[in-house]
């Protein structure tokens, strides 16, 4: 009886061992939001330094699967680790955004184009219904937040997804995006341009209903690289 007893209890604990590891991943990846969310809104301001016991004890988690959120982040490129410091907020010259937007009018361009062959009708008419609530949107706060919509409702976000390319995916969507995001949700409204820039998103679309690649690409790049003038216009009025 002491036998299968003991049996019984150590197929007990090999289940409790094959549970908890997913539990605590699926605690580090809430997490991983959570802390993406606060550092893009601003809750922890760019150059701002990370108490990972602080924010145990806030979250109310264990250090394991804090650390691994805090992994996850700092991949992202929104947190960096400091000598004599430790983790801190990144904080984005003008210089580094401005590059990023270089980067994101070629492959968004791209991304674009293969949207031209790869998306299905029904996605095309789902972006369609996304711009007009997007129109809605500006209309009823001024424009204030356009440029907060993220994931799924972000215009851009879609097109990527739509490209149906898994590396343009995971270097627009994961290494950049909330970076970009961060910069949007942070940045003065005085050098956004939100009906203008809606305008610019239904041409897109338009040439992604009559599958023309070569016409999304373009309109895309002119779409992007408008924002990046627009930044460093920003960064000459900053030496003025």
């Amino acid at each position: 009886m002491m036998e299968n007893t003991e049996v019984v209890n150590a197929v007990d604990r090999n289940s409790v061992e094959k549970v908890e590891p997913d539990k605590e991943l699926t605690k580090s990846e809430n997490l991983t939001e959570c802390l993406i969310e606060a550092i893009v809104n601003g809750d922890h301001p760019p150059g701002s330094k990370i108490s990972e016991p602080e924010l145990a004890r806030q979250f109310g988690v264990s250090r394991g699967p804090l650390r691994e959120a805090m992994m996850r982040v700092e991949s992202l490129g929104l947190v960096e680790r400091v000598p004599h410091v430790g983790a801190r907020v990144v904080t984005m010259s003008l210089s580094q955004l401005i590059d990023i937007y270089s980067v994101r009018e070629a492959l968004e361009g791209m991304a674009a184009r293969l949207a031209c062959i790869n998306m299905a009708e029904s996605e095309v008419a789902s972006l369609q219904h996304l711009l007009d609530t997007h129109s809605d949107h500006i209309d009823q706060v001024e424009g204030a937040s356009y440029f907060h919509q993220h994931g799924d409702f972000d215009f851009h976000y879609r097109i990527i997804k739509g490209s149906g390319n898994q590396k343009l995916i995971g270097l627009l969507c994961d290494e950049l995006y909330h970076l970009l995001r961060m910069y949007r949700y942070q940045s003065p409204r005085s050098h956004s341009r939100p009906s203008n820039a809606l305008h610019e998103h239904h041409q897109i679309l338009s040439a992604i209903r009559e599958r023309d690649g070569e016409l999304a690409e373009l309109l895309m790049r002119r779409h992007i690289s408008r924002s990046r003038k627009l930044l460093e216009q920003q960064l000459s009025e900053s030496f003025d």
